[in-house]
Order: C-alpha cells, then sequence, then structure tokens
C-alpha cells in the first residue's frame, strides 16, 4: 500500500514539474547544460517543409501508468495547445484539444482510435512535447480533419 502512494505521489510530482514552464525571470538566469532545451526538438514540420508545428502540454491526466518497469515514467496528456506557423505567410494558427474527448468522438463515428496519449516524462520540455511525439497526439484530430498538418 505505501508502495501505491509514493507511486502516486512521484506521478503527482512528475505532472506538476511537467505543466510549469519557464517565467521570463528564470530565463534571464544562468540554466545548466542539463535545463537546456534546444527549441528545434520541440518543432515538427509538414511533409513539404512548409509547415512547423510545436505542441504545449496544457493537462495531464492523474491516471498511473500500467508496466511502469517496462515502458518508465510516462504521462496521459488529455489537452494540448496546437500552434502551427506558416512559414511562407509567417501566418500563426493556435487551437486548444481535449485528446480524450476526440478519442471518444473517433471511437463513436469510425469505431476505433489511434492515439496514444501516453507520453515519456523525458519527452516534455519547459511544458512542450517532442516534434517526434506530435504525430501520436494528434492523429485522432487529423483523422476527424479537425486540424490538417
Amino acid at each position: 500500500m505505501s508502495e501505491d502512494r509514493t507511486n502516486i505521489e512521484s506521478t503527482e510530482k512528475i505532472t506538476e514539474s511537467l505543466l510549469e514552464t519557464v517565467s521570463d525571470a528564470e530565463v534571464n538566469s544562468r540554466i545548466s547544460f542539463e535545463e537546456f532545451t534546444d527549441e528545434r526538438i520541440l518543432i515538427s514540420h509538414d511533409a513539404f517543409g512548409k509547415k512547423q508545428m510545436k505542441i504545449k502540454v496544457l493537462e495531464v491526466s492523474d491516471e498511473n501508468p500500467v508496466l511502469k518497469w517496462k515502458f518508465g515514467d510516462r504521462v496521459k496528456v488529455t489537452k494540448i495547445l496546437v500552434t502551427i506557423k506558416h512559414l511562407t505567410t509567417q501566418q500563426v494558427e493556435e487551437a486548444e484539444f481535449d485528446i480524450e474527448s476526440i478519442e471518444r468522438e473517433l471511437a463513436e463515428k469510425r469505431h476505433y482510435s489511434s492515439t496514444n496519449r501516453w507520453i515519456p516524462a523525458d519527452d516534455i520540455k519547459n511544458g512542450y512535447v517532442v516534434g517526434s511525439k506530435h504525430t501520436r497526439l494528434i492523429s485522432d484530430a487529423s483523422a476527424l480533419d479537425y486540424i490538417v498538418f
């Protein structure tokens, strides 16, 4: 029972730290090499190289991951903010998505869901998801034509 309590507490701490973003005051101070995040790993590009996407995590579930020993520390993302920049026109689009409700809607309409909302904790940097995990989070929204990328 105490192991479950410590797992829940550690998951809550990880969740809180993942959602925190760096304030302007902290940006001006020196950061260590381990804390540095290159902006390029947070951005993904479309197939034609005309758009860039960045995903910010707004909310995560407090659900405990299964098979922690096999997959490591992971969090279940429920809400995201997607920012798409059109490189040709410099136009920026932003939209908030409730991935959980989109997943339910797709399962009802098409009888399947392709979203894997479990993201490794190490793949969330300064509140943003690493570019290599973007497809995981937006696949159902793309299937329902909520997002075109």
